[in-house]
């Protein structure tokens, strides 16, 4: 239709275009359509008419001002599409609208068009350089984002740059990390899924597979790509594709059953023509939202048959909706129509108004246009506007304004951003079966570019899934490792391809998929899960276990047996046997002897700064305290032998004074050597955390090992020199035998404190303490049993024998 100012229109109205073999001999064909009619796209091109002629009978946009148009069927062909290119930029070929009428010469002022990225890039090269502005209501390839190359194209439909990146987002939210891919093998699908492809990797998930096909491939190529799906692990498909490619595709598809897989769609989800594949139930994806356009169906509708008759394109439509013929029409083997067929009553998608999402971009894109001449020829004067039809403008002014229009229709905002590009919000769309088992399309979503990080992404509704299920499918390579473990990559496959291996010891992993395990704190340790760090267990020496008590008993025995010893030779102090054995140095023994077995009783228990100083010196100070008794009495014994030589007096210089004064000096040296050692550097509770990993010994540090090992040297000393002098008192009369008990017992307490070494060095942990604890007992339970045993065993049960004559050996 001719007017003022011509807008070309640009539609796939047809699949397909007709193929001719070339001879080169003759003139080839005219290029023409052929395939069924896509009644969607005929919508498309209705409303577009619809909205220029809602332009032509306002006041407000254009008054005075009649647009006129030029729509062309480009049949989803790019060589198609590059002809009317060519028409839409001289003008002199006529419209499918009309019949005989040829427009005016002149070129169009922008072009609405076309649904394919693949046509539009190439319409786009052809008009650019004549500077028509085209704005596509589908075409949605990222790549005609680049005004270098592109700097005449405009579109109401977002960028799939924005899709492509909420698909990547959808798939992380749902936890899918193995996915499989099909594109449509064009501009739009090789770009929409590269920019996927880049998402989807940022956002951690593997691609299974990549399979690219296009409608005019040969069916083994889509075979291929259908065998894939089904041979595939991958539960999830996302399919960027347009819908008359995976129309074919699913066709391929149910010709053989295969496993139920989750569909995650572009801008097919909202196309009619799928809903038919019941198998694709639970499909989940981005569509435009959803809109109302008032008048919109009752135009639709208004078909009368002199408009039917006056266009080629609506005669084809209503003989296929009504399987009948117009007149002289070609298809000879239909009935007539009688005039019977009401249009109102037919299920197609050209009268299913209900999802009008793609049907309002085309709508959007005329009134942008339209704005932007409105722009260039009408001026604003006392609240009126004036719109002169005469002034003659390029097609570079329109460019020039529809680079600024910003208004509103409907309630829908409309403009364009430096990249041609409108604001991108989707709604999330999931396909549900209603109770006729049909497929009904739900949103349950929105995505909104314009929205801050965070709030871009909304889920408001409940979601069904494939198999009508309500249980989120999982689709993943490998299930979630869980705490205790870290994922291993397993070689050759992606990255979402992992084992998953326990924390090696002392380590743990607390969250879900961690790439690595981490040590504990030094006090700390894992749990048997290896998912927690629990503070590890300390241990020492206590009296609430088996062996601390075991050797406090012991211990305290030791010196019950020591008291009892005491009593009975102070209840027969008088008796010979006890004064022939110095019961001064006796008492002094026993009493060191009973200090010596409740000194062991200070290594037992949680070590403490106090503990620690007196435990290692009580010892050191009580046994020199023993052996400087026991180096005395075996002297005395010596100097009694002795004395009883003629002219011997030497008894009078190892009395009982001396004997007190030598006791005493031996015992004041060891005093000295831990007096020193307290105070240079004295033992000290220390938490050991090397002689095992899973708990802590707490334990006492020497401070320094050579006040240590000074200690035990000088009692080492003090017990080999008694051992010399009781060794050397050997051949002594049989009946005063103390030097050979004497001997015994310092061979005895020798031999334990020699194999008491190693031991000691070799012990782990509290070990280290109870064998300390055992050298002690043993050694207090060598003198008290050696020396003091026989005399009570006289003294108890053989009182004959406690007699001087049969000490003195004169029966």
């Amino acid at each position: 239709m001719d007017g003022d100012y011509v807008i070309g229109g640009v539609l796939s109205i047809h699949h397909y275009m007709h193929t001719v073999m070339h001879n080169y001999t003759t003139m080839p064909e005219p290029l023409r359509c052929t395939g069924s009619i896509n009644t969607r796209e005929l919508r498309f091109s209705r409303a577009m008419i619809f909205a220029i002629e809602e332009i032509n009978n306002s006041t407000e946009l254009l008054p005075g001002i009649k647009l006129g148009y030029h729509i062309y069927d480009a049949c989803s062909s790019v060589p198609v599409a590059v002809h009317v290119a060519f028409q839409l930029s001289n003008g002199l070929d006529p419209g499918f609208y009309t019949s005989d009428n040829c427009s005016q010469s002149g070129m169009v002022m922008a072009v609405v068009g076309e649904s394919e990225s693949t046509s539009s890039i190439s319409i786009s090269r052809i008009i650019g350089p004549f500077n028509i502005p085209q704005v596509s209501y589908f075409a949605a390839c990222a790549c005609l984002s680049d005004k270098q190359q592109y700097p005449n194209f405009f579109r109401t439909i977002p960028s799939d740059q924005f899709r492509a990146g909420a698909l990547a987002k959808l798939v992380k939210y749902f936890g899918w990390t193995w996915i499989g891919a099909v594109r449509s093998d064009s501009d739009y699908g090789n770009s929409v899924m590269a920019s996927f492809l880049d998402a989807a990797r940022k956002e951690g998930i593997c691609v299974e597979y990549s399979e690219s096909f296009y409608r005019t491939h040969p069916r083994s190529r889509i075979q291929k790509v259908a065998d894939v799906i089904r041979r595939s692990t991958a539960m999830v498909v996302v399919a960027i594709t347009s819908p008359v490619d995976l129309q074919i595709l699913l066709e391929e598809l149910s010709l053989e059953p295969f496993p139920p897989r989750q569909w995650i769609g572009s801008e097919w989800v909202t196309s009619p023509d799928i809903l038919r594949f019941t198998f694709c139930a639970g499909t989940i994806g981005f569509g435009i939202q959803k809109s109302v356009i008032p008048g919109l169906r009752d135009f639709l509708l208004d078909l009368s048959p002199s408009k039917v008759a006056a266009s080629p394109v609506l005669t084809e439509f209503w003989e296929d909706a009504f399987n009948c013929r117009l007149g002289k029409s070609a298809a000879v083997d239909k009935r007539l129509c009688d005039g019977t067929e009401d249009i109102k009553t037919l299920q197609s998608p050209y009268t299913d108004t209900s999802q009008l999402r793609i049907t309002n971009m085309v709508y959007k894109a005329v009134y942008a246009i339209a704005h932007a001449i409105h722009k260039a020829v009408c001026q604003e004067a006392n609240s009126t506007t004036q719109c002169d039809k005469f002034t003659r403008i390029e097609s570079k002014e329109v460019l020039t304004q529809l680079k600024k229009v910003n208004f509103s229709r409907n309630g829908y905002d409309v403009s364009f951003d430096a990249n041609g590009d409108p604001v991108a919000r989707y709604e999330l769309v999931n396909w549900q079966k209603s109770e006729s088992g049909s497929i009904k399309l739900v949103t349950v979503g929105q995505y909104d570019a314009s929205l801050p990080v965070g709030q871009k992404f909304q889920i408001n509704r409940n979601l069904t899934w494939v198999g009508g299920g309500t249980q989120v499918p999982v689709s993943v390579c490998t299930d979630s490792c869980p705490p205790g473990t870290r994922k291993l990559l397993q070689k050759g496959k992606p990255i979402c391809c992992y084992d998953c291996i326990l924390c090696p010891e002392g380590e743990i992993s607390n969250a879900t998929d961690c790439p690595d395990c981490f040590p504990c704190p030094k006090e700390f340790w894992p749990n048997a899960k290896r998912d927690t760090c629990l503070p590890k267990p300390v241990e020492f020496l206590s009296y609430n276990e088996v062996l601390g008590i075991i050797l406090a008993a012991f211990s305290v025995g030791g010196a019950c047996l020591v008291i009892i010893t005491a009593a009975v030779f102070y209840r027969h102090r008088t008796s010979p046997i006890v004064r022939a054995n110095n019961s001064e140095l006796s008492f002094l023994l026993l009493f060191s002897l009973t200090l010596c077995f409740l000194c062991s009783l200070t290594f037992i228990g949680e070590p403490s700064e106090w503990s620690c100083m007196l435990r290692h010196t009580a010892f050191g100070i009580t046994f020199v305290l023993c052996m400087s008794c026991v180096l005395g009495k075996t002297i005395v014994v010596l100097m009694a032998f002795k004395a009883t030589l003629p002219g011997s007096n030497v008894m009078k210089w190892f009395g009982p004074p001396q004997q007190r004064i030598t006791v005493v000096s031996f015992t004041l040296i060891q005093v000295l050597i831990c007096t020193i050692w307290l105070v240079l550097s004295p033992p000290f509770p220390m938490k050991n955390l090397t002689i095992y990993k899973e708990r802590i010994i707490l334990e006492c540090a020497l401070g320094s090992a050579i006040g240590f090992w000074a200690v035990l040297g000088y009692i080492g000393l003090l017990a080999v020199f008694c051992f010399v002098l009781a060794v050397l008192a050997r051949k002594l009369p049989d009946n005063f035998n103390e030097a050979k008990l004497i001997t015994f017992s310092m061979l005895i307490f020798c031999a334990v404190w020699i194999t008491f070494i190693p031991a000691y060095l070799s012990s782990p942990g509290k070990f280290t303490v109870a064998v300390e604890i055992f050298a002690i007992l043993a050694s207090s339970f060598g003198l008290i049993l050696c020396i003091f045993a026989p005399k009570c065993f006289i003294i108890l049960f053989k009182p004959e024998k406690n007699t001087k004559k049969h000490l003195m050996n004169k029966d």
